[in-house]
């Protein structure tokens, strides 16, 4: 058979294929109705720290799947200390003699309080064509969308070639032992080739409309640790002030940690990030991306990334102090003063070198540093041309060929454990917004109501495109 006629065969059996999918991106598309009871439901339970929702919202989906088809022996609610996970097993029919993928997303939220937001951050609100509401983008996006896409292809009869499991955590945004507990203690309910991560990925649109310069696969994550800095003194009388303070004492460490800028660093997936953005970024953000790509120690091109707090996690370590509590009286001299440092370190770096650091560059050997938690460092996951493969057919449903770059995380996610558990993790979920609207953890969360349902759509083909049999 000749050449050309091979390649509008081709042609005609893509689009017979694609003209099985519905792409409208509004309620109106199937399952979207389910989707929406599914996130508001989700959206208006306070599954943040404290309130112990999580279980309940694990049960709740539990339900939805046993009634959308899923047998309860697939079904796994793991209730974890005062939180919980959800195991979900969608199985195939083993024809392409592969491991399952797990698909990854978490249920709990960082708390947010009424009186700080415009509106009740535990009631979804539907305004000005976003939908409002805490959890609306981190993670009840990628967690719904998940969801809906197992529920709707189970009830038009898919059968996937491998098995699909579903491993939604319920701690992600505190101590994320639950996500421990789903890579180790319930290994055999999760064990898989690699992981599809719904916390991670996505594009940023341009603010005043457009297409996005580029889709970010992240595959990557920076070390996520924090110190408790403190300093200590006799202390005494307010009245009879020392030369030595330990609030002093504290705020100039504080103040040399906020001066030094860590060393850059760069590595292959950074390089290719910087390269492949910067090609679609114009003015001199766009030039500084290219030219670090190209060379990673020019001066210029640090500085104008630097300056830009969406960049500056991507050149290397960071660290910043997030609270501080000091004193006992207000006329007593400070017994101790603490600062809790949080640093982002750059993978390859180390953690105790991290330290070593600090501590220079503070230089004050009586200042205390207490490590608060356990910490795992990570390499980043190896490309794979299937995973991309599948990302880019979900993606062009809405963006046809826009660019998947791998990137790094500076923020944790669950994947950092599925990768310490040598499973490797990509972040792909299909969230498309604005930085203006980027409120995650942050006061009036929101997300433009399109981008929910065309995330809804893009994991509905992502799905099929990563485990189908053709």
């Amino acid at each position: 058979m000749s050449k050309p006629r091979l390649k509008n065969l081709f042609i005609i059996s893509l689009a017979l294929t694609l003209s099985n999918y519905s792409f409208s991106a509004d309620i109106s598309m199937p399952f979207g109705e389910k989707a929406f009871e599914i996130y508001k439901t989700a959206v208006e339970m306070r599954t943040a720290e404290g309130h112990y929702q999580v279980p309940t919202l694990a049960k709740y989906l539990a339900s939805e799947f046993e009634k959308g088809g899923f047998p309860k022996e697939d079904i796994h609610v793991l209730e974890i200390e005062d939180t919980a996970a959800l195991v979900v097993r969608y199985r195939g029919d083993g024809s392409l003699g592969k491991k399952p993928i797990s698909i990854s997303a978490h249920m709990d939220v960082v708390d947010a309080l009424r009186e700080d937001w415009e509106r009740d951050p535990y009631t979804l609100v539907e305004e000005n064509g976003y939908y409002f509401g805490r959890g609306t983008v981190d993670d009840k996006l990628g967690m719904t969308a998940v969801t809906a896409g197992f529920l709707r292809l189970k009830a038009e009869g898919w059968v996937p070639g491998r098995d699909l499991i579903i491993a939604f955590s319920g701690d992600e945004e505190t101590t994320m032992n639950s996500t421990k507990a789903l890579v180790n203690e319930y290994r055999d309910l999760t064990d898989s080739e690699f992981v599809l991560n719904a916390d991670a990925g996505g594009a940023t649109l341009p603010e005043k409309g457009g297409r996005p310069a580029s889709f970010g696969m992240q595959a990557a994550e920076k070390t996520y640790v924090t110190w408790d800095m403190t300093a200590r003194n006799p202390g005494g009388h307010s009245s009879r002030p020392r030369d030595d303070n330990a609030i002093y004492d504290l705020a100039n460490a504080l103040t040399k940690i906020q001066a030094y800028k860590f060393p850059v660093s760069y590595n292959d997936l950074t390089r290719a990030y910087f390269k492949g953005t910067g090609v679609n970024t114009q003015g001199e953000l766009g030039k500084a991306m290219r030219s670090f790509a190209s060379n990673p120690k020019d001066p210029a091109a640090i500085a104008t990334l630097r300056a830009n707090s969406s960049y500056v996690g991507a050149l290397g370590t960071t660290c910043v102090a997030t609270m501080l509590r000091a004193g006992h009286a207000e006329n007593a001299l400070p017994q101790s003063a603490t600062a809790t440092v949080n640093c982002r370190v750059f993978p390859g770096t180390g953690v105790e070198k991290t330290l070593g650091q600090l501590k220079t560059v503070i230089n004050n050997p009586a200042i205390e540093f207490i490590l608060l938690d356990e910490v795992t460092e990570t390499d980043p996951s190896p490309l794979r041309a299937d995973v991309t493969a599948a990302l880019q057919k979900a993606i062009d449903i809405k963006y046809p060929e826009l660019e998947v770059i791998p990137s790094m995380s500076s923020g944790g996610t669950d994947g950092m454990h599925f990768r310490a558990a040598g499973i490797p993790s990509y972040g792909v979920n299909g969230h498309y917004g604005k930085t203006s609207d980027s409120f995650s953890h942050g006061l009036n969360e929101r997300i433009l109501v399109e981008s929910f349902y065309d995330n809804v759509a893009h994991w509905y083909v992502l799905l099929q495109a990563i485990a189908g049999k053709h």
